[in-house]
């Protein structure tokens, strides 16, 4: 897999967390909320991102990416398309026009649920899930669950963007989890 311990890859990823906005109090008070818009807007943080997912399921046992609501659609359906695999989307409940199954869950503000194609996801195919950002970690939980209950293993869950205090990594229990960048306290 890609070396995240090497210094060219901790010099990118700082250079990247620079570029985070962080917007105070929104959605609520006491929440500093980190949006990686101000990412999405330079042509060479979102290409840095983009290449940092690519080499590292670049080669591996990969046959889908499954991709949030709505964030992850973007990172996801880039690094399918560079890898040249499918791409599933994980959206909330009511948004997918065929079959689908649901998994609900607890976010940061409040109750959701999510849904996959009943037929996304064959039986032992080997998926990584994408999204923009890991807290709590009841979004990639619920869609696991989903990739799970169709028969399909995870690779790895995979994050432009961790916030370790609110642990939402141990909520995966042994799945394997990557991110970029963390933001930690504050």
């Amino acid at each position: 897999m890609f070396d995240t311990e090497t210094a060219e890859f901790k010099k990118i990823s700082e250079g990247l967390k620079n570029k985070v906005r962080t917007v105070p109090n929104w959605p609520i008070e006491g929440v500093m909320f980190r949006d990686i818009t101000t990412l999405l807007l330079d042509p060479e943080a979102f290409n840095a991102i983009c290449s940092i997912f690519h080499h590292r399921y670049e080669n591996k046992k990969i046959d889908k990416i499954v991709g949030i609501d709505a964030r992850g659609f973007i990172f996801g359906a880039v690094l399918a398309h560079s890898l040249d695999l499918g791409f599933i989307p994980v959206r909330k409940k009511g948004k997918l026009p065929y079959q689908t199954i649901g998994e609900s869950y607890t976010l940061e503000y409040g109750q959701e649920t999510v849904e996959i194609h009943a037929d996304a996801v064959r039986k032992g195919e080997h998926v990584v899930i994408v999204d923009d950002l890991i807290a709590t970690g009841g979004t990639v939980l619920a869609a696991a669950n989903l990739v799970e209950k169709l028969g399909g293993e995870i690779f790895e869950c995979a994050f432009v963007l961790e916030l370790p205090d609110l642990k939402g990594r141990e909520k995966l229990g042994n799945k394997k989890v990557f991110s970029i960048l963390e933001f930690e306290g504050d």
